[in-house]
């Protein structure tokens, strides 16, 4: 057991898929922090100029373009971010060989990429960006931690990849002299969040599914951006020789976990929009949609309203522990989920009038949230 007490300063950070939600939050905040920054994307930065920032445009399955980015000499950084991912959750008969392929290279082969050549350029501390998804496999957890053994089952190439990539980066601890560990966050949201409530909003326009799907008291935990991007930067300040974070795997969320439909009502109703009342056992909605991605799938039916692995985050507790992450590393979440859907609805609120305008489709009356991955 690692001595919680040891830190150290991050030195120079690289920050992988910096132009992305959670990237671009972090380079601020390590910027805020004063620290110098290098962001590598294949997407310019979305962020403005700054004096501490350098930005490096490349692909992370290309080993030079990993290379220019880590640096080497005097230039080399002293500690990873690595949140650069594909993180569409296409799996089943959707999924062709080229994208399979893509995805591979992406994030298990472009991680693999990154840890060798942080390795050859001394860099001292990598954090890997996994997911909750990696022991979840369709059970129900509550209030899991990190003993949980990885999911057997893959439904999803997200989870298949998270699962390798977090292994290999594990493994790779101590290996030339650079610690290593993981962070897994929930579902991940926030200002400039493109994915959570995106996918709520396409429900409500859409006018999808009218109904409340499995039990009332049925939760899971999700990660708002703040509170994750301060987990990240406790994990590197602990990626210390003797302290507790080097070989470990973390999980990161706002530490209170809520029912889906709850979590997403007052987001809905302030853009405006009904709320469904009547509920429907998450079990029969779960098997009509694996009835019917099984057609969609052998018989080309469209595709399901929703994925089988969506249904059973909305009728099985899916929610894990911080205690871990708060003994190790003095993890506490910096804002409470109320203080954060204060600070965000603004934003979600625009976003939803911007979706409903460039939609043009008739609105719903009744919204049906879909959780993400983590």
């Amino acid at each position: 057991m690692g001595d919680a007490s040891l830190t150290t300063d991050l030195g120079r950070v690289l920050v992988t898929g910096g132009s992305g939600f959670v990237g671009a939050n972090l380079v601020t905040e390590l910027l805020d922090q004063g620290l110098e920054v290098r962001s590598f994307d294949r997407a310019p930065s979305p962020l403005p100029a700054h004096p501490r920032l350098e930005t490096v445009q490349g692909d992370i399955t290309d080993t030079d373009d990993v290379a220019r980015a880590v640096g080497s000499g005097t230039a080399a950084v002293d500690t990873i971010f690595h949140t650069a991912a594909i993180i569409d959750l296409m799996g089943g008969g959707s999924v062709t060989e080229e994208y399979r392929r893509r995805s591979f290279a992406v994030n298990v082969t472009g991680t693999e990429n990154l840890v060798h050549a942080a390795q050859k350029a001394g860099v001292k501390r990598f954090v890997y960006t996994a997911s909750n998804s990696v022991v979840m496999g369709g059970q129900r957890i509550s209030g899991g931690d990190e003993t949980l053994p990885y999911t057997q089952r893959f439904n999803d190439l997200y989870t298949e990849t998270k699962v390798a990539a977090e292994k290999f980066v594990l493994s790779q601890n101590g290996v030339s002299g650079m610690l290593t560990c993981s962070i897994r966050p929930s579902g991940i949201w926030g200002r400039g969040d493109q994915t959570m409530f995106r996918k709520v909003f396409e429900s409500v326009l859409a006018g999808h599914v009218k109904v409340l799907v499995g039990g009332k008291n049925v939760k899971l935990d999700n990660s708002y951006v703040h509170n994750l991007v301060h987990g990240f930067i406790l994990a590197g300040q602990h990626l210390v020789p003797g302290g507790t974070a080097p070989g470990q795997a973390y999980f990161i969320n706002d530490g209170e976990p809520i029912n889906m439909f709850e979590f997403s009502r007052p987001v809905v109703e302030a853009c405006g929009q009904p709320w469904p009342r009547f509920r429907v056992p998450g079990r029969l909605v779960w098997f009509a949609m694996t009835v019917w991605q099984l057609l969609h799938f052998r018989f080309g039916l469209p595709k399901p309203l929703l994925e089988p692995l969506a249904v059973e985050r909305l009728y099985l507790d899916n929610y894990f522990s911080i205690a871990k992450a708060q003994l190790d590393l003095g993890y506490q979440p910096l804002y409470t989920t109320e203080q954060a859907l204060e600070h965000c609805l603004p934003y979600y609120v625009d976003l939803f009038h911007r979706m409903k305008s460039e939609s043009h489709a008739p609105m719903a009356h009744a919204a049906a949230p879909v959780p993400p991955e983590g």
